[in-house]
């Protein structure tokens, strides 16, 4: 359980060990070792430790509870004033090295720094920045690179006074959802998790060629479905509700406003007869949870949550539901006509009449991981999930694997496509689109993309994929679609 190992530069036998349990020292290259934490809170995991190139009887160990300094070289140490204990959390410690002074403090909020050899310390990056690494570059000490959490590669030549993203050609983008515009036949939107401010929704009006971040009032948060109104505006589920990005606006605002009805009856007389007498309650709320998933028909609009189902029948200007039967999380929602369609984690729940009442439905022992459900127009419900694709003829009544021609699991996604009039799957096994054209019932191999899918869009007659690491791939243009296509290798 070892998270760091600095090494004394002027005596190649002493070497320090940051671990799971405190810091350690070896005075004889190894052969025995002894405890270091004189002046440490007791239970600390050390996170890094550095040897100072200049000094060696200065050692810096960053750990839970702080960032200590010793002068004797690890025989006491002292916790370090002037960085917020909220910042302690530090991942990674750096000493400039062509200036022993100066020392770099890598914390899951920001980068600090001190120019005294940590007798102050200066925020000098963002706090929302998480840093897991840091490389001063020894020929020129004014270039500073930071690892990032959620920001990719961070870099300054001025010495950390400023910052500008360093990922041209790094793509590692987490994609939850791609829509291609309804009506400008370039535009494309994505939207990404896990990168704060540097993430939630990007365009491209030149088919995915460039991109642009539009996720200003989106403060930061993951967006995890992104859907299209007939009038052009966008729609995000994120972490904590719903947006709405209006057509040509350039500021996302919330669109969480829940009222719940309650209808209770009171016994009153009318004459000498008793009758009941029945008032509506209404109670305000605000929408706050994750949003998994969307469903747009028409006006009537429907929220996936981690707090259960919420429909709204003015474009998403109000909104009502919760819990279904006790169940919370639901993940995918689809509707066809007045068959509603939602998924929770293991099972499947079905209306029949516009989502009034459902029915709950297993559909094998084994399913424990569902990731998304879709109706065909012949009203057939197509199940992804871990241990493979499943498909129900009868609301949900009964259910079949789909073994013909698909993979038997971890299919990540089935999504119709009303253009093709045919059927898609995508797999986190392999690169390959599979297509259906009779419905689900046999399955042929398409273009491999070249890399695992955890969705795919059919964007102007080219197949636009979303990887769970590699951001966007684009299908090289000319090649085919159909099931005959053989290996691809998608365009990022």
């Amino acid at each position: 359980n070892i998270e760091s190992v600095a090494i004394d530069p002027k005596d190649p036998n002493v070497v320090y060990a940051g671990t799971w349990h405190l810091a350690w020292k070896t005075a004889d290259g190894g052969a025995n070792w002894q405890h270091i934490n004189k002046g440490m809170v007791d239970d600390s995991d050390v996170f890094s430790i550095i040897v100072d190139h200049s000094n060696p009887a200065n050692v810096f160990a960053s750990a839970c509870s702080g960032i200590y300094k010793s002068m004797t070289a690890g025989e006491q140490f002292s916790k370090i004033q002037g960085i917020p204990f909220s910042a302690r959390r530090t991942r990674v410690l750096h000493q400039d090295p062509s200036n022993p002074n100066i020392v770099y403090a890598g914390t899951t909020e920001g980068l600090w720094k001190t120019m005294d050899l940590g007798k102050t310390w200066k925020r000098v990056s963002n706090p929302e920045i998480v840093v897991n690494d840091v490389l001063v570059d020894p020929r020129n000490s004014s270039r500073v690179l930071l690892a990032t959490d959620r920001s990719g590669i961070l870099a300054s030549n001025d010495g950390a006074s400023t910052w500008t993203a360093s990922n041209h050609g790094y793509t590692h983008r987490y994609v939850t959802a791609i829509v291609a515009d309804q009506k400008e036949s370039n535009t494309i939107y994505v939207a990404v998790v896990n990168d704060r401010e540097f993430g939630g929704v990007f365009y491209s009006h030149d088919g995915g060629q460039h991109w642009s971040q539009k996720s200003s009032g989106l403060g930061g948060k993951d967006v995890f479905t992104l859907k299209q109104a007939s009038n052009g505006a966008l729609v995000a589920g994120t972490n904590h509700g719903n947006y709405l990005l209006e057509r040509n606006g350039s500021e996302w605002h919330p669109i969480n406003n829940v009222v719940i009805e309650k209808t209770s009856f009171r016994a009153a007389k009318k004459g000498t007869k008793k009758t009941q007498v029945a008032s509506k309650t209404s109670t305000r709320s605000v929408l706050d949870a994750r949003v998994n998933d969307i469903e747009i028909a028409g006006d009537r609009w429907i929220a996936a949550t981690s707090n259960g189902l919420y429909f709204s029948k003015d474009q998403g200007k109000v909104w009502m539901g919760g819990p279904v039967q006790g169940q919370k999380d639901f993940l995918s929602v689809r509707s066809k006509g007045n068959t509603v369609v939602a998924a929770a984690p293991i099972n499947v729940f079905v209306s029949t009449d516009g989502g009034s009442t459902f029915t709950q439905h297993s559909l094998k022992q084994y399913v424990t991981n569902i990731r998304g459900v879709t109706v065909t127009p012949e009203a057939h419900i197509f199940v992804a999930s871990r241990e493979g694709a499943f498909e129900s003829p009868d609301d949900g009544a009964t259910w079949t694997h789909v073994l013909t021609g698909l993979p038997d699991k971890d299919i990540t996604s089935i999504v119709y496509d009303a253009n093709g009039k045919r059927l898609l799957a995508t797999s986190m096994q392999t690169g390959v689109i599979f297509e259906s054209t009779d419905s689900g019932r046999t399955w042929q191999r398409g273009p491999d993309s070249g890399y695992p899918l955890r969705r795919v869009s059919v964007v102007h007659g080219r197949f636009l994929g979303a990887t769970p690491f590699d951001g966007v791939i684009l299908q090289p243009e000319g090649e085919s679609q159909s099931a005959a296509a053989g290996s691809g290798g998608g365009s990022k």
